[in-house]
Formats: C-alpha cells, sequence, structure tokens
C-alpha cells in the first residue's frame, strides 16, 4: 500500500490566489464600511442585521430564547406629530439626529465603554458613570438608565419643548460639597454597596478630565448644610424636652428676619387690601422659635446589578429580565448588554438629615443614633393619623438631636419608598378597603396583600448601603421596630446596641391597628400583643364630615 502527498497544480494555486486577492478586497472594503460608519454623527447605531445569538456574550441566568432582535431603524421623521400642536421643523434632528439609536450591542462598530471597575480603591481606577446619550457620551457610556431618576421624565419634557438644549453643559463652580464624606474602606467593597455611586459627589473633581473631553458625567450626589425649621421643635423646647445649645439647636435670627421681611416688602408692591396673605400678616404674632442646623445629602439610585442580583439570592439574567419587563421594555439594553454592569433605575432616591459633626459617624468612640424612614407624604406631611409615620419621624429626630447634644451624632435617613413602595394609589385602595370592611388590626396585612399581591416591597436588603458610605461602623441606638431594617442592617454588617419602639403617648388613636398588627408579626417592641381582634381603627361613619 502506498501513500503520496499531493500537490498543488497551477489550476489549484491560480483559484487559492484568485480567493485571497478576494478576500483581501473584502477586509480593505469592510474596513472603508467601518470609518463611514465612525464618521456618521451619531454612530453607532444598531448592527445593519440582527446579530446572531452567538455574537452577544452569554449572561448567567439568560436562556437563548430571551435574547432579544434588533429592532428595526426609526427614523425620528416618521414618529406621528399632535394636530394639536405646530411642528418644530427638524426639532428632533438638530436635538438628536434624524438617526434614532433604540439599543446597542457589545462589540458593535464604534461601541467602546469607558471602563469602570466596581469597588477600586480610587476615583480614577473605579471610573465615571457614564450614563447619557449625548452624542460624545453615547459611544463610551458604561451604564444603562438616565440621571436623576423619575426626574429624567421631565428632563425629557423640558427637551421636548425647547426649554432646554439636551447638549447643555453644567457649570459646577461652587456647587462643591461643604461637609465631606470621605473615602471609606467600606466603598471598595462590592458586597457592601451596589445601590449608590459612594463617588457620586465627586463627579466634578474626580472625574474632570473626562467632563472637559465633553464626557457628559454628572453627580448622583448632592451634599450641603441646611436649617430644620418645624412647630414640633418649637414645642419641645417650650416643653422642656429639648435644650436650645447655641450649635445644634438655636434660636431662629429674629433680628435678620424682619429686616429680611421689612427689604422684601420694600422691594415690591403692595398686597391688594382683600388678600388673605395681608389678613395674616397683620394679625399674626411672630415667635422665631428655634431651628436644627444640619448637614445633608441627596442621593440618586445607582446599581451595580450583579451585587443587587446576590442580595436577592437570583442570577443576573433573571434580575435584568424582571427589570426590562416590569419597566415596559423601556430599557432594551437590560438585555443586550450585558457588558453593562450598571443601571440608574427610575425610582425615587434617599436624603441624608446629619445632626451633629459628620465626622463623628466614622468614629467608633462616639455614640451614633440612627432613624431609617420610609416616605409617607400622608402623614409626614400632612398629619394623617391612620399611621405612626409622622410622630416616629419627629421622635427619631429629636433623638439624633439629643445624642449630638450629647457629644455623639445622629442620622435620619429618608428613604422615597411611599406606601411601603407599593405607591400611594394602592395606599388609598388599601385605606378604603380598611375602613370600609372593619378596620380591625387582625386583617392589617391582609388588606394589603389582597390588593397588592405582596405586603411590603420596601427590600430593605439595599437599605444599608447609604451607612456604609457614610463610613458608620456600629448602631448604638436604632430608632426603629422594623425587624427587617434591624436585620438588613447587622446582616450587612453593622451591630446595633439598642432598639427604641415609639413611646406610647405619640402614637395616634387610629394608628393602633397599625402598631398592633406591626408588633404580632414580629416588629420590636418590650409588649406582646396576645389578641389582634380587640384593636380596631375608626371607620368613615364614625367621622362627622
Amino acid at each position: 500500500m502506498c501513500s503520496h502527498k499531493p500537490t498543488d497544480t497551477p489550476d489549484q494555486s491560480t483559484l487559492l490566489q484568485a480567493i485571497l486577492t478576494e478576500l483581501q478586497q473584502l477586509k480593505a472594503n469592510q474596513s472603508v464600511f467601518e470609518h463611514k460608519l465612525e464618521s456618521l454623527a451619531l454612530a453607532p447605531t444598531s448592527p445593519s442585521s440582527p446579530p446572531s445569538l452567538a455574537s452577544i456574550p452569554p449572561l448567567n441566568g439568560f436562556s437563548s430564547d430571551q435574547q432579544v432582535t434588533a429592532t428595526p431603524l426609526i427614523k425620528a421623521t416618521d414618529t406621528p406629530l399632535s394636530p394639536s400642536l405646530p411642528a418644530r421643523k427638524d426639532a428632533a434632528q438638530s436635538t438628536w439626529g434624524s438617526r434614532v439609536i433604540l439599543t446597542t450591542y457589545p462589540g458593535q462598530v464604534g461601541i467602546n465603554p469607558i471602563p469602570l471597575k466596581w469597588g477600586a480603591a480610587t476615583p480614577e481606577e473605579r471610573g465615571p458613570v457614564v450614563a447619557s446619550r449625548q452624542p460624545k457620551s453615547l459611544k463610551v457610556r458604561n451604564a444603562i438608565g438616565a440621571y436623576s431618576g423619575s426626574y429624567s421624565i421631565y428632563r425629557a419634557l423640558a427637551a421636548a419643548s425647547g426649554l432646554i438644549d439636551p447638549k447643555h453643559k453644567p457649570d459646577y463652580t461652587n456647587t462643591e460639597p461643604p461637609v465631606t464624606i470621605p473615602h471609606s474602606p467600606s466603598w471598595d467593597d462590592k458586597t457592601k454597596i451596589v445601590a449608590l455611586d459612594p463617588y457620586g459627589h465627586l463627579v466634578p473633581t474626580a472625574y474632570k478630565s473626562y467632563l472637559d473631553a465633553g464626557i457628559d458625567a454628572r453627580p448622583t450626589i448632592a451634599i450641603t448644610r441646611a436649617h430644620i425649621k418645624l412647630n414640633d421643635f418649637d414645642d419641645a423646647v417650650k416643653a422642656g424636652d429639648l435644650e436650645v445649645d447655641g450649635k445644634i439647636v438655636v434660636h431662629c435670627p429674629t433680628e435678620w428676619i424682619n429686616q429680611n421681611r421689612m427689604e422684601s416688602a420694600a422691594a415690591k408692591t403692595a398686597r391688594a387690601a382683600d388678600d388673605a396673605a395681608t389678613k395674616h400678616i397683620a394679625s399674626a404674632q411672630f415667635d422665631a422659635g428655634v431651628e436644627i442646623n444640619v448637614s445633608k445629602a441627596a442621593v440618586e439610585p445607582v446599581w451595580y446589578l450583579p451585587g443587587v442580583a446576590e442580595r436577592f439570592e437570583i442570577t443576573e439574567g433573571h434580575l435584568r429580565r424582571a427589570l426590562y419587563e416590569e419597566c415596559g421594555g423601556a430599557y432594551p439594553e437590560l438585555m443586550t448588554r450585558p457588558d453593562l454592569k450598571i443601571f440608574l433605575p427610575p425610582i425615587g432616591g434617599l436624603t441624608v438629615y446629619i445632626f451633629g459633626n459628620p465626622d463623628y459617624l466614622r468614629d467608633e468612640t462616639k455614640e451614633v443614633t440612627v432613624r431609617v424612614h420610609d416616605e409617607c407624604n400622608g402623614s409626614d406631611v400632612f398629619g394623617s393619623d391612620i399611621c405612626t409615620c409622622r410622630p416616629y419621624l419627629i421622635f427619631g429626630m429629636m433623638e439624633a438631636i439629643k445624642c449630638a447634644q450629647r457629644g455623639g451624632v445622629g442620622a435620619v435617613i429618608y428613604h422615597r419608598k411611599e406606601g411601603r413602595a407599593l405607591g400611594e394609589v394602592t395606599k388609598y385602595l388599601v385605606y378604603n378597603a380598611r375602613k370600609r370592611g372593619g378596620d380591625n388590626a387582625q386583617d392589617y396585612f391582609r388588606r394589603t396583600e389582597d390588593i397588592a399581591g405582596v405586603k411590603d416591597m420596601r427590600f430593605q436588603a439595599l437599605m444599608p448601603d447609604v451607612l456604609h458610605w457614610l463610613g458608620i461602623k456600629r448602631i448604638d441606638n436604632m430608632i426603629s421596630m422594623s425587624d427587617m431594617k434591624y436585620d438588613a442592617i447587622v446582616n450587612s454588617g453593622i451591630p446595633i446596641v439598642n432598639r427604641y419602639e415609639i413611646p406610647e403617648d405619640l402614637i395616634p388613636p387610629d394608628s393602633k391597628v397599625e402598631i398592633d398588627a406591626k408588633i404580632f408579626a414580629g416588629y420590636h417592641s418590650t409588649t406582646k400583643v396576645t389578641d389582634l381582634s380587640k384593636t380596631a381603627g375608626r371607620l368613615w361613619e364614625d367621622l362627622a364630615h
């Protein structure tokens, strides 16, 4: 049996050479095409043809049938205009260009995200969070979503109506924080902080080179100093329950207020004689009272998706799919850009109120008092007595102030989670069901579950992040009865020494239903509720309207 090595014939060599030449020409044409595509004002856009599923990097939790396909290119001019409004000629084209970019893909021509290493030890190594779709930022953006949370919708309206230039470059002169929240080791731990950007207040300085290059990176945290003026504190001072120390609790500057009022009145025309405000001013007995000096920080949510998924013990792919579907498909890059790990959700953020020296929050030798409060507009602002939210908030602030006056520091964290994050509409529906069905503690949580399908969606697992951002290592006094808040904080690595429930005399009569139901369900209390059927609230028929 013999073997031989085949040799190329002249015809084969010619054919191979022709194929090689053709491939080289195709490569050259592709290079020219890519160069032209790059030169487009808003390039890149979605691919000219849907990418194969194999071309999208796999993501834990995704299956092939979950991947989305590319949406056909839409031009802004294809969008129908409202017949009731005159069209602004080429408004969309001049603002965003004529090509609508519905989504992007990893590895797409021109897409080159700025590297972002969550949990890095320095802001330079970490990199800025860039969610903007401005021309110079679109190709390098490394985050999904939009700045300002739910307020991004109002910015869109302002842009659409011509009130703001979407390409406006902010001037951050003199906006730097008046108090310092310095780097803490927890900033480097990607398991400690996953729901906010720890460098969010340092963007104008830490990432100045990016801003100077035209990259639209924006602060997601702002820190300032302020005064709190509430009648509750005036009453507490008069009752002897709160001391005016001249540093934290101070007398309002009455002379300045009076002078300011006179100068303001002189600068404008007189009010009408029958104006309600005029009558009020004429009869008011002015008492400036006291005010509280505070430092405060506004924090917008910035989610590190792998970390958020880990907190809830789900896969990142499952989290992305849920966010995509439940947000009405508004963020397709949750599905098409598994390489982007940062998401700016369209939800409310939080505000931190610090009573005393902010540096003491990081000092383990100082006493620290904390109240974590979830928004309740009806009670916090308008004084509804169906719940204990406002009195508990005031009690928490009072204890934070007193702690600071003892040489420690207090903090109140105010989260925008109206109605247990179910929303105010659902909340009022629950109120209706309670008042019509016999408002009793036994059915307190069931009423909510019947309507919303769940009794609470505040998800306190993400709540401790702001405490770690502040550098808090121990809480001496926790002004809260919530077992969920307690467990979340302790499980995140911050021990709590003492827990304080709301004093009995601060509980409005109609909110006994809420408190007793919560104590029975496991909320912290020094008392026990043995029979929920004994606690009932007022019905509408019990009130004179």
